[in-house]
């Protein structure tokens, strides 16, 4: 095989070359209007992404951790309350709950998904807690039925972050549509991405949609009136025109990371290297639909791997390889190396592969002799 010259971990550019005169006309449609602050393209994009969510209200925001905030400070969460929610995520998820002041209580994970084990759930459930967040990690979605089941009965906020799972379906529903409120991030590496940072939130309460449409911008309504303390938290025009742009295309792109995904447990298969092998593979359970924004494997060796995929030109990430319970800024929780050995474990051994839509059979290919060639 002549290898391929490289193989990025996301390659947005042939992402773009696709699209480019839909993506162009959305944005020249923009400079033309001279509306650059929410307005008609922000309220055309949340009508399109809560329908395509399966929610009848969106609040476009400013990214994806702003999401997060802003359901929590619609939920009037502060100080003396906590959170429920994972250590294994990206830092916004505990990070926005130490923001507003209260404190992130962390459950492990269940080592098949990286989401929630929701049967240790209940145990953490103390009478400060006021939400859970559930992660629906690298685009499958969280065990949800039991979690609601355990949060209704507890009358627990149910905040889904769902950075990562746009379209992801659990039982027939999407990702976001489940709990309270849905959090999402149209950060570009995302499978529904903007030139820049952006977000959105969904629910299917028309009294919390008014709530933060009224904190996205200052807690003011009407104008130069405010009732809340909110803070600037809005959507500008142009990444809602890009999201609306490319919207239509999510389901094809979906069916590719599919795809891709199906395409590497075959040849990891027939190189041997799973079932007791080095390589472990993700699974995709069979009541779900995984979008695949990460194809994570767990691996042997982990870093010297990923040095040796990068000198052959092939893109990787880690996620995440600190868990939350012991980074730097959470010491004063009091967690240690051990509090949470599914997570802890998965730090260690975890690595992305690349799966982006464009993926072409070659560089699949290409990405698995490598892998292989180090274990040999």
């Amino acid at each position: 095989m002549t290898p391929p010259k490289n193989v990025p971990l996301l390659d947005l550019k042939a992402q773009y070359a696709r699209i480019k005169a839909e993506i162009d006309r959305a944005v020249q449609e923009v400079f033309e209007s001279q509306w650059f602050i929410l307005g008609p393209k922000v309220e055309q994009c949340e009508r399109r992404v809560a329908e395509y969510c399966g929610s009848p209200y969106g609040v476009g925001v400013s990214s994806g951790s702003d999401a997060l905030l802003i359901a929590l400070m619609a939920e009037r969460i502060g100080p003396g309350d906590e959170v429920i929610t994972t250590p294994y995520t990206f830092f916004a998820t505990a990070g926005c709950v130490a923001r507003v002041g209260a404190t992130p209580v962390f459950v492990d994970i269940d080592p098949i998904t990286c989401n929630i084990d929701v049967t240790r759930l209940e145990a953490r459930i103390t009478e400060r807690t006021k939400a859970v967040v559930p992660v629906h990690l690298f685009g499958q979605c969280a065990e949800m039925d039991p979690l609601l089941d355990v949060a209704g009965r507890h009358g627990l906020v149910v905040i889904e972050d769902a950075a990562q799972a746009i379209g992801a379906e659990y039982r027939g529903r999407r990702a976001g549509s489940m709990g309270d409120y849905g959090c999402f991030s149209f950060f570009p590496s995302k499978n529904l991405g903007c030139a820049g940072d952006g977000g959105m939130v969904v629910t299917r309460d028309e009294a919390k949609a008014q709530c933060l449409q009224v904190l996205r911008g200052h807690g003011a309504k009407p104008k130069y009136y405010h009732s809340l303390v909110g803070g600037n938290f809005r959507l500008d025009a142009l990444q809602a025109a890009i999201v609306s742009a490319k919207l239509p295309h999510l389901d094809a792109w979906t069916a590719a990371r599919q795809n891709n995904a199906d395409r590497y447990r075959r040849l990891f298969r027939e190189a041997g290297l799973t079932d007791g092998g080095p390589v472990g593979l993700p699974e995709s359970l069979a009541d779900r639909r995984h979008i695949y924004n990460q194809f994570v494997v767990r691996v042997e060796r982990r870093d010297e791997l990923r040095a040796y995929l990068k000198d052959r030109g092939v893109g990787t990430e880690v996620y995440y390889p600190v868990p939350l319970h012991l980074q730097e800024c959470f010491a004063g929780l009091g967690h240690k190396r051990g509090d949470f050995p599914e997570s802890e474990v998965a730090a260690d051994a975890t690595l992305a592969l690349p799966v982006y839509p464009e993926l072409s059979d070659e560089q699949a290919e290409y990405v698995v002799e490598s892998v292989a060639s180090f274990y040999s």
